[in-house]
């Protein structure tokens, strides 16, 4: 303290608050300030996206059909800063859409039925789940001949 005092204007108040450091030496309140900063903008971050992608985890935690369609409306909000699209995005996500994967397989069917295209086998028509995707070969097609198409 002594090399403070001797710097002091002689009008100033000798009985300086414990923040005020000498010249040269290290300012201890201005390191943990920066400190204090630093972990509070990296903490509002963490939060910030994880908050962003809120829809993005409903929907994959709930095994949603809609997840790529909430996943690029949350990158859409996150890039165009339009508030609206997170909001469609929490919306689709917690919304559970009925599968027609089940009725448009048959539909396919009936309509390869009638073209008088071989429908593929009743097991490979379902979806079938990710490892059954990869042991299971792709399915076989006939193509229709020129002299079988309907004409409408």
């Amino acid at each position: 303290m002594n090399a403070v005092s001797e710097t002091l204007h002689p009008a100033a108040s000798h009985h300086l608050p414990s923040f005020i450091t000498a010249p040269g030496e290290t300012d201890v309140l201005m390191v943990v300030m920066g400190l204090i900063l630093i972990v509070a903008v990296l903490s509002f971050g963490i939060l910030f996206f994880r908050l962003h992608t809120l829809p993005e985890r409903i929907a994959h935690r709930g095994h949603k059909l809609q997840l790529e369609v909430v996943a690029v409306l949350g990158l859409i909000s996150l890039f165009t800063h339009m508030h609206i699209f997170w909001i469609a995005g929490l919306l689709l996500a917690l919304i559970d859409l009925p599968d027609f994967s089940g009725w448009l397989g048959r539909i396919g069917t009936a309509v390869e039925k009638i073209a008088g295209i071989k429908p593929a086998d009743s097991e490979t028509s379902a979806e079938p789940d990710c490892a059954e995707q990869r042991s299971l070969p792709a399915p076989k097609r006939t193509a229709i001949k020129p002299t079988e198409r309907i004409h409408a």
